[in-house]
This record gives C-alpha cells, structure tokens and sequence, in this order.
C-alpha cells in the first residue's frame, strides 16, 4: 500500500488521536477471542519473568539506587527484589530490568518489544489501586494494540531513520493501557495519548548499553505520567499523533493512517506477539538456531574451519559487532550469537554473562564466523555451512527460526523460559506459585498477589 506524503497526509489525515481514544474507553472488556486472551497472558508472564531475571543486574541496581535518591513512597513492586518504590519509580525500573536481557517479547513486523513498556506501568498502576487480574489483562491488550498499531503506521522508516520504536510507540500504548485502567473518558484519553506523543524516546546509537533498556522503562514512567496528568485535567493537542507537525510527522517521513484504523477492535496485535528463546537481538535467531543444528549434526569447535552465514542486511546492521568485550556488547553480535550456539547448545543469559564473551574458547570459535549479506535471505533466515577439518561441509537453511510465528515457543517453553530466570532469585516454590497465578490472572480478584509473590 502507497505511503502518504507529507502534503497528502496534511490535508487527508484522520482523526486517529480520537479514534484510538474512543476505542480504549468504549472496546467492551473480554470483547476478543480466548486465543488472543490466552496470548495475553504469555505476554505477561514472559515479560515478568524477564523482569526478575534481570532484578540483580548492575544497571536495574543502579536505576532503584537513582530512585532512592528522591526518597519515593513504597507504592509498589520492584520485581525480584524487597524493595517497594513510587508507580513512577517502579515503572521506570521494571522497564529496565524486563529489557535488560533482550530476552523479551517482540512484535515481529515492526521489532517491538510491546510488554516492557506497557506492562511495566500497567502492574505498577494496578498494584496501587488494588485493580483485578481482568482489569489488568483488558488493558494490557489495549494498550499493546494502540503501541504495535502506531509502530505498524511509521515502520520502517521511522527506525531506520535510528529511532528505538520500542519506547517511542511504548509511551502511547502505555498511555492508553493505564487510562484504560484508569476509567478515563474519551476527552481525557485524548489529552493522555497528545501528553504520550510528546515524549517519544530511543535512539538505537544506545544498543548494546544499559540505556537501551532504559528506553522501555522511560516509556513505561511516561506513558503512566501522561495518563495521571490528563486524570487530573492536564491538557495537550486533540491531535498530537496525525497533526502536521505531531508524533507521526515529525518521527517519520513515511506513515500509513491505515495501519491504525483497519479492522481496530476486530484485529488485535498481541496476536502477533513472539517469545524468545535465546537472549539477544531478534534478527540473531536463525543464526544461532542454525548453530545449535550444526552442533547437532556433529561440528564441534575442535573440528570447525568456519561457519559461513548467508544474512539479511539488518543483521549486520544491527548485531554486526565482531569483538564485543561484555554481555551487553555480546546481545549485538551475530559472532558471539554463533559460538554461544555451537559450544552450548543455547544462548541464554547464561551464555552472556560478561566472563562467557571473552572466553578463549569462545572467542576462538567466534573468529571462525564469517557473515556476508545476501538480499535473498529475509530477516527471518539464514544460509549456514560448517566447513570442516577433513574438508567436508555440512549445510543448514533456517526459514523461521524457533519462537517465531512458525515455530512458537509452546506454554511450556515459556514455564521453563520463566524458571531459568527466576527460581534462583525466588527459589523454585515460589517460582511455580506465581507462574500458576499468572495463567489465572483474570480470575485474580487483587494483582497484589501477583506482585507479592514477585518479591524477594
């Protein structure tokens, strides 16, 4: 479908700051199918499960200590952790910490990870006013809705102008799943989503540092911002995302209206929600998956020449880092990705913990790869041969890679995706308690169970 030019899009938009706004206040509760809800609830427990995996890294340590600094009420959770901080406070740093891994969701047509953001400010909300498992679970659809609709209306041109379209569209879909929570009418809704608009943020230069993840958290503090300011009768543009110089315009050069209007409330993209199985940047995933069946069919390090990968260009473009030098670093590289799979069979966080980067061993396996762009592998593949010692090759094509739309992560997957990042934290009990508590969210009468369990 054509894209709209600026003058077009000056004289034809609609109204999609109220028409979002309309359909947050007024979308019936459970007005979806149990598929989309049973979804939901995958969304929430990986994205919690993420957020406790990653409670002990030095950068959610750092951003609870930031916090601290102003002395904030204890209002609510800091998953994994004792500590209870402001909604604002834990918004922020749940954020952080969800995405600190890179080992949460994606919305695979656009690379958004929509919970961190959404859910971040959403259990922090909830957990104050004392809202069920139903409320939260109404709003988090809503809101992730509103947060992949934007990013499907200005993808691609908005990220490869080096936006982080994870917090940029994060701070709608947050605002518009915590004024859902709220109650908020139509008009409120409206300012809460123009107050969102201002404060896109993320500029992929940051992949690779602690403030990547900081992009969800800061969209999740702004998003809960925005819509306690229009609560409280705080104003903004009515037309803060289609307006000539609002969100969409001044974010991307490129945007199509469609993207939000088609089938809202019919079509819910939670749907096309992804979970991954391995501990980096989504375009990395066939790579890895194609190494893991390398290691399967029998290469080992001791008999590897190389590894020759055929890759989409946006993997080079974004996980091209050859010498990373930490974990951080070693999410961005489709080498490290490569020698993760081959040595151990997976690449969980464990395998980007900063001593396994600059392993000898894996650094030796990591020389071997060699990655050239070729235009007819899509994101989604990968071309990989193993050249070997006795001169013998050995070939693998990855056309989706597991935990994508093909080849998901099943429920159980995700349990055990969950226990890896949080028995060692809450211990294994406690652990099986809340993952039983999280398929029943919208039977739960008060989310403060949920966030009493996510305690240390």
């Amino acid at each position: 479908m054509a894209r709209n030019t600026q003058v077009d899009a000056d004289r034809n938009a609609p109204p999609v700051t109220r028409i979002l706004a309309e359909y947050i206040v007024n979308h019936p509760s459970q007005g979806w199918s149990a598929e989309v809800e049973h979804e939901a609830h995958r969304t929430f427990m990986n994205w919690l499960g993420c957020a406790i995996g990653a409670s002990q890294h030095e950068a959610g340590q750092a951003a609870l200590a930031a916090v601290q600094v102003l002395e904030p009420s204890a209002q609510a959770t800091v998953l994994g952790r004792k500590e209870k901080v402001d909604i604002a406070g834990a918004a922020l740093i749940n954020g952080i910490t969800s995405h600190t891994f890179d080992f949460d969701d994606t919305h695979l047509k656009t690379i958004i990870h929509p919970a961190g953001p959404v859910c971040s400010a959403l259990l922090a909300l909830a957990e104050h006013t004392g809202a069920s498992g139903r409320q939260l679970i109404d709003a988090l659809i809503i809101g992730i809705d509103v947060s992949c609709r934007v990013g499907n209306m200005i993808y691609p041109d908005h990220y490869d102008r080096g936006w982080h379209i994870t917090g940029t569209t994060g701070g709608l879909g947050a605002a518009a799943a915590c004024a859902r929570l709220l109650g908020l009418g139509v008009e409120q809704t409206v300012m809460a989503l123009g107050i969102a608009a201002s404060q896109p943020v993320g500029l992929r230069e940051q992949f690779g540092t602690m403030t990547k993840p900081f992009h969800p958290g800061a969209a999740a503090q702004a998003g809960l911002m925005a819509a306690l300011l229009a609560k409280e009768g705080f104003t903004s543009s009515s037309r803060a995302i289609e307006a000539p110089r609002g969100f969409a315009q001044v974010v991307s050069t490129k945007y199509d209206w469609n993207e939000i209007t088609d089938e809202l409330g019919e079509r819910f993209e939670i749907s096309f929600n992804s979970y991954k199985p391995f501990a980096c940047g989504i375009v990395i995933h066939p790579s890895i998956d194609a190494c893991v069946q390398l290691r399967q069919k029998g290469v080992t390090p001791e008999n590897l020449v190389r590894i020759d990968l055929k890759v989409h260009a946006l993997v080079l473009e974004l996980t091209g880092k050859k010498t990373p030098t930490d974990g951080l670093q070693g999410k961005f590289s489709v080498y490290h990705g490569c020698a993760a799979g081959l040595i151990f069979g997976q690449a969980s966080e464990q395998e980007y913990a900063d001593d396994i980067v600059t392993r000898p061993d894996v650094v030796a396996v990591r020389d071997k790869v060699v990655a050239t762009v070729d235009s007819a592998i899509s994101e989604a593949s990968v071309d990989a041969v193993a050249t070997l010692k006795d001169g013998s090759s050995v070939h693998v094509h990855v056309e989706h890679a597991i935990g994508s739309l093909q080849r998901p992560m099943t429920d159980q997957d995700l349990e055990n995706k969950f226990r890896g990042m949080s028995d060692a934290i809450l211990g294994a009990g406690q652990t099986g308690q809340l993952i039983a508590e999280c398929w029943k969210l919208a039977d739960i009468a008060n989310v403060q169970r949920i966030t009493e369990l996510s305690r240390k």
